[in-house]
């Protein structure tokens, strides 16, 4: 089984292959707003390294958002071509529980702007409170009232260290939990704000 893993909802570009539930290649780096430029390219050089052809790819786990406008509608579009054109299942993600960490309870953060954030609060495979926007006060007020979770994400812009974890990694980890979406044109992406 290969599997295809795509995110860009925040601002890394994360693409994979895992075989058998396994990410055996992967390219995770910063390219905030250059993801549209760069995600096909990287998909292409990742396939190749590992030989893997259009017939050999069964399926495609992406990110769903919430996350930047423009960024979840990037890798989900790839999924979903993908899926359409070679007739795999398209299985998607909250971008907020990709982030979680696998031993704690994890406070998964991405920045909304304007003095919002993206939040989803996971421990292993249970929600603990659904992805929601929060101001960043409000959120700063939670994190100090649950100092035995672990805050997740790229978190600097609220002055504190987040925990940065291995996206491709948790998507596959995830693939148990999450449903093939029966109409993968009819995806749409989770975008959360007003």
């Amino acid at each position: 089984m290969i599997s295809i893993l795509l995110d860009s909802s925040d601002k890394d570009l994360a693409v994979g292959v895992a075989k058998d539930n396994v990410v055996i290649d992967s390219i995770q780096y910063e390219a905030w707003q250059r993801q549209s430029e760069m995600m096909i390219t990287e998909l292409e050089k990742i396939l190749k390294r590992n030989n893997i052809t259009k017939d050999d790819i069964t399926n495609v786990i992406c990110g769903i958002g919430p996350g930047s406008y423009t960024g979840v509608r990037i890798s989900l579009t790839i999924a979903k071509v993908m899926a359409m054109a070679l007739n795999i299942p398209l299985f998607t993600v909250s971008s907020l529980r990709i982030l979680k960490d696998d031993d704690k309870p994890s406070i998964c953060v991405i920045n909304a702007r304007s003095g919002r954030s993206y939040v989803g609060v996971y421990e292993k495979d249970k929600t603990i409170l659904e992805d929601q926007i929060m101001k960043n006060d409000a959120l700063k007020d939670y994190i100090a009232k649950h100092q035995d979770y672990v805050v997740c994400g790229d978190v600097t812009y609220l002055g504190i260290e987040g925990k940065r974890v291995n996206l491709l990694t948790q998507m596959i980890s995830l693939l148990p939990y999450l449903k093939e979406e029966k109409n993968s044109l009819g995806v749409t992406p989770v975008y959360m704000k007003d």
